[in-house]
């Protein structure tokens, strides 16, 4: 069945090059420049992804998530400039699903959206979650559900972009095995989608920014220079 994408932002120009772009991958599209036209109609009639800008007039992106919040549990991505880390950790601990910071790649957008609905669909209609897709994942302090999308730090839970979580999960299912870049990029960015190197040291950035959060003492990822990163079980 086809899915469809909500598309909600104040840039018309982003509207329709980014409605275009994922009509052509197969899913069809509503667009809304207007939020609290957005709020009105996906409460009535839910999308299966939403795709929303933060800044807008009226009614920002993380508003609107936080009242669509109320009424059901939509995936959702922000799409932020890189100036906003707070907006975007705020819009995370509400609910969001991930972020894409502006000027954005419509081939990674895509790759997103996809990779969102694809751990959306091991969730069956009543909440339950397929126990077949299921393993949860403990290693020392860390527990993860990743059906679930749930990672916590010595029983604190840790809020993740499905990005974040994606590497994560692949360090963590084997512990003291490095990982290169380039295995980490293709698991985290796929359908031939090209990032730089820089892009998985990033997150691996942020990755232990938000463990740290949570426990200041935090060294569970190694970084072995010319290699790439393991996770040490403790």
């Amino acid at each position: 069945m086809m899915s469809t994408i909500a598309l909600v932002d104040d840039d018309k120009n982003i509207l329709a090059s980014v409605s275009i772009a994922l009509q052509a991958e197969g899913f069809a599209t509503r667009i809304y420049s207007d939020p609290e036209a957005a709020f009105k109609a996906l409460s009535e009639n839910p999308a299966d992804l939403v795709v929303c800008d933060i800044k807008m007039p009226r009614m920002d992106g993380i508003e609107l998530l936080r009242r669509l919040r109320e009424k059901s549990r939509m995936p959702f991505i922000f799409l932020t400039s890189k100036i906003d880390e707070l907006d975007e950790a705020l819009g995370l601990a509400m609910g969001a699903d991930d972020y894409i910071a502006k000027p954005f790649s419509q081939r990674l957008l895509i790759a997103r959206i996809k990779a969102i609905l694809r751990r959306a669909e091991m969730v069956q209609k009543d909440g339950q979650v397929d126990e077949e897709k299921s393993d949860p994942i403990v290693r020392g302090r860390l527990e993860m559900d990743p059906a679930r999308h749930r990672v916590k730090w010595a029983g604190q839970d840790v809020t993740l972009t499905v990005t974040e979580l994606l590497i994560l999960e692949t360090l963590a299912n084997r512990p003291g095995v490095v990982k290169s870049r380039n295995q980490l990029m293709d698991v985290a960015y796929q359908d031939d989608i090209y990032v730089d190197d820089r892009t998985i040291d990033s997150h691996i950035k942020r990755l232990r920014r938000k463990f740290r959060e949570v426990d200041p003492q935090f060294n569970a990822i190694d970084t072995l220079y010319g290699a790439g990163y393991r996770f040490s079980e403790e």
